[in-house]
Parts: structure tokens; sequence; C-alpha cells
């Protein structure tokens, strides 16, 4: 490719402010909408733990590694390859299962029922393989994780709970994780056509529903 084929190509940097900035909004508004862990009763703050666990537990390796498969880029993929490397050599799913344990939330097949329709949608989603979406989806996430972890941690707290090495790590760690998917998600457009909006950000939509199922049930 010439350099100036390649300028072409590169996505610019107001495209990707732009699809942050949708994401923050998004964000945004999610915290904005949580509930006041005050005001809940202790099977609330128990159901909302217990959904949250039934769905990333299983879920977010998988929807990482679809990531990973869809991406066309070597920089996109050595970006994912290293969050996924964090959550397998760190046993991520084992730190949330010790979180949900000590609330006293681990999900039973109520939990998992309520999600499940839901969490289907995201997981066919991820099954399409669509590399932009797939990176605009996990970033979104990522970012939501790290803003929703004090708000996790205080529902285990009231829960009687001292175990927050899960909500301790994620609120750190994803923010990094978050800035690497943007980065990819650069050198994912670089190499895609032109995504219409709906299309891009369908996962997202997806996923927002996702959440405030887990925190409405």
């Amino acid at each position: 490719m010439t350099s100036a084929a390649a300028a072409v190509a590169t996505p610019s940097d107001s495209q990707i402010a732009a699809v942050q900035a949708r994401i923050d909004d998004s964000i945004d508004q999610l915290i904005a909408a949580l509930p006041d862990a005050a005001h809940l009763s202790d099977e609330q703050r128990r159901g909302i733990i217990a959904r949250y666990t039934a769905v990333l537990e299983g879920n977010f390796i998988y929807w990482m590694t679809g990531a990973y498969i869809a991406a066309g880029s070597d920089a996109a993929r050595a970006k994912i390859m290293d969050n996924l490397r964090e959550e397998v050599r760190d046993c991520h799913p084992g730190m949330l299962r010790r979180f949900a344990i000590a609330a006293n939330a681990v999900p039973d097949a109520d939990d998992a029922q309520v999600v499940y329709q839901n969490l289907t949608n995201v997981r066919l989603f991820i099954g399409r393989l669509s590399p932009v979406p797939i990176v605009v989806t996990m970033a979104f996430f990522e970012g939501f994780i790290q803003r929703f972890m004090p708000y996790l941690a205080d529902l285990a707290s009231r829960q009687g709970s001292s175990e927050m090495e899960y909500t301790d790590v994620h609120g750190v760690c994803d923010v990094t994780h978050t800035q690497e998917l943007f980065n990819a998600l650069e050198s994912e457009m670089a190499l895609s056509r032109p995504v219409p909006d709906g299309e891009m950000f369908e996962g997202v939509e997806l996923l927002r529903t996702l959440i405030r199922n887990i925190v409405s049930g």
C-alpha cells in the first residue's frame, strides 16, 4: 500500500473521538440510572450481584475471544490477546466467583433465567464476528465495568462482604484495557469498509439492554 493510500485508509482522530464520546455518554447514562444501593433490600442487592456474576463469569472470555477471532489487524489481535492472557492467567472468573460467594450472591437458576434472553442476544451478536462492531462493544463494556466497580463493591459491602479483590482489580486494570481497545479499534477501522452507526453500535445497545436487565431483574 502506498503512503497516500494508507493515509486515506487510516481513520481520523475525530472519528475515533466521536466513537469514544458516544460510548462515554452511554456509560454515563447507565451509571446515572443505577438505583441508590442504600435504598435496596438485601435481596435486591443480592440479585444484582448474582445476575452480574451469571453473565460475566462464563461469558466475558468468550466475548473477548470472539473479538480476537474477528480482528483483522495484528495490532488489534495483540492488544486483545494481552487482555485475554490476563483474564486467564489471573483467573478472573474465579476471582468473581469468590466475590459472589462472600456476598452471599452465588447465582442460581432463577438468576440465570432472568438474563437468559438478553444474554443470548449478545452471544449471537458476538458470533457474527464483525470486527469493528465487536471491538466497539468490548471497548464500551470495559469502560462500563471500570465505572461500575465502586457501585458493585458498595453492594457487596452492604451484604457484609469484605472480599473486594475482583472490584479492586477491575477498577484499575479496565482503564488500560479500555484505551487499548480504542487503539485496536483504530487498527480495525483502517482495514474495514465504513460501518454505519446502527451497525457499529448494535452490540453496545444489546449490552446496554443486558446491563439494565442485570440491575433491574
